[in-house]
């Protein structure tokens, strides 16, 4: 869009305005500058045709054709330029070549056109200026001296051609100067529009990445002890008439593990029902991911620490042989060995190889009940590694009748942490008919 009077040499998009213009007050505009000039330039013809001694109506007819001219000022400022120095000689079209200079100095054109065409134009006015004083002084009707007829003639020439091409440089930059800001802006709203996609996007990935931890936290503190009481529960059946003393025993361990289990149950599914840790959040506010996720983990904490305010840290590898009496309680044989120096890692490397050794066992409780089960654990001096095996299971068992569903995501999580931790997971069939997880993580 240019303002009124400005020069534009690109032709606007169609339907904005008529022909050339970008708009209908521009079209207005220049039909009347148009109609002006060929008015002057038509009575200004009259005199011409007077001195070149040629009919006045060819004169004028002359006259308003070149006057005439000026409405194409837009399209071809070049043209309007040369017919208006083309009939400088003729006295005749100072409007027309004022508003040209202007709208040639306001358009895009290379500067050493706009400077070249204001040079001829510039030259032409000082010799026509020169001859016209030149003329007067000597027929006597000016009365001015000599000494007057070049400085008349370069102050008219100045003049005429200065203000107007010195008003469409500074209107050109200015034109050009709100286009760049113009543009910059548009590209400033595209950028800001394209991060806050990618916001989007990140917020998006990290709403999958929560629900996943949270999915692999509840995973990992419920499934283990519930996988334990449906184990007790079949081992009860077998025994309820032998030994009623186990029968007891096992009735106790299985009233224990549900109550923990309904209790961070209801932890989580609290918060995820309310939003527990923001107690000043209004009713009827959706719950951060995050929130949900903290008292997830705030859960699985406290699964090995008894439900201790203490125990925040979450579990670690010290607590390997209270899971694995756990399962041993449960009627599964396993067998315990470390290799090298026990040492402290950072919490996150204690949790994910303790959480890789609970899957695992919680898997032979699932798909190889009374199997044996070797757990081994290594210290490297840069990695820590664990393997938990387990041998075919026996063809008959008291706990095969648990019948544990398995939702295929266990090994899928054990994969997951390892992985974020830049470790190596590897699990499968062993050729002697069992299965073995093994684990692989980086101790820094």
């Amino acid at each position: 869009m240019t303002t009124t009077g400005e020069a534009h040499t690109e032709v606007p998009p169609p339907g904005a305005g008529p022909w050339w213009w970008g708009r209908v007050r521009s079209a207005v505009l220049d039909v009347s500058l148009a109609v002006v000039s060929a008015l002057e330039c038509g009575g200004e013809g009259v005199r011409f045709a007077r001195d070149a001694g040629v009919p006045e109506a060819a004169g004028v007819i002359f006259g308003l054709l070149a006057g005439s001219v000026l409405v194409l000022r837009r399209r071809w400022p070049i043209a309007v330029v040369l017919v208006s120095i083309a009939v400088m000689p003729a006295q005749m079209g100072f409007l027309m070549g004022i508003v040209g200079l202007y709208t040639l100095a306001a358009s895009e054109l290379p500067r050493r056109i706009i400077a070249s065409l204001a040079g001829m134009s510039f030259v032409g006015m000082l010799i026509v200026t020169y001859v016209w004083v030149r003329q007067g002084v000597a027929r006597g009707s000016l009365t001015f001296g000599e000494w007057v007829v070049p400085l008349a003639s370069l102050t008219t020439a100045l003049g005429v051609t200065a203000p107007p091409l010195l008003l469409g440089l500074y209107v050109g930059a200015r034109r050009r100067l709100m286009e760049s800001l113009r543009e910059r802006a548009d590209s400033l709203e595209r950028e800001l529009q394209l991060l806050a996609e990618r916001a989007e996007e990140r917020a998006e990935w990290a709403r999958g990445e929560e629900r996943t931890r949270i999915a692999r936290e509840m995973h990992d503190v419920v499934a283990h002890r519930v996988s334990l009481m449906v184990v007790h529960a079949a081992a009860l059946q077998a025994v309820a008439r032998k030994d009623p003393e186990k029968v007891v025993r096992n009735a106790a361990l299985v009233g224990d593990m549900g109550r923990q289990a309904l209790t961070e149950l209801r932890e989580m599914l609290g918060v995820l029902r309310s939003g527990g840790v923001h107690e000043d959040r209004p009713r009827g506010a959706v719950v951060p991911l995050a929130a949900v996720g903290a008292a997830v983990a705030a859960a699985a904490d406290r699964e090995q620490g008894g439900g201790d305010e203490g125990a925040a840290e979450g579990p670690c590898l010290s607590e390997l042989d209270e899971l694995i009496g756990q399962s041993a309680a449960a009627g599964m044989v396993v067998d315990l060995s470390v290799e090298g120096e026990s040492r402290s890692y950072a919490p996150e490397i204690e949790q994910t190889a303790f959480r890789v050794v609970q899957e695992a066992l919680t898997n032979v409780h699932k798909h190889a009940a009374g199997a044996k089960t070797h757990v081994r654990l290594a210290h490297r001096v840069s990695e820590i590694a664990m393997q938990v095996e387990n041998e075919p299971p026996p063809e008959l068992s008291s706990a095969s009748a648990a019948r544990l569903p398995s939702g295929g995501n266990g090994l899928v999580g054990m994969k997951e942490r390892v992985v974020a931790l830049g470790g190596v997971f590897v699990s499968g069939p062993t050729d002697a008919g069992g299965f073995r997880v093994s684990a692989v993580i980086p101790a820094a």
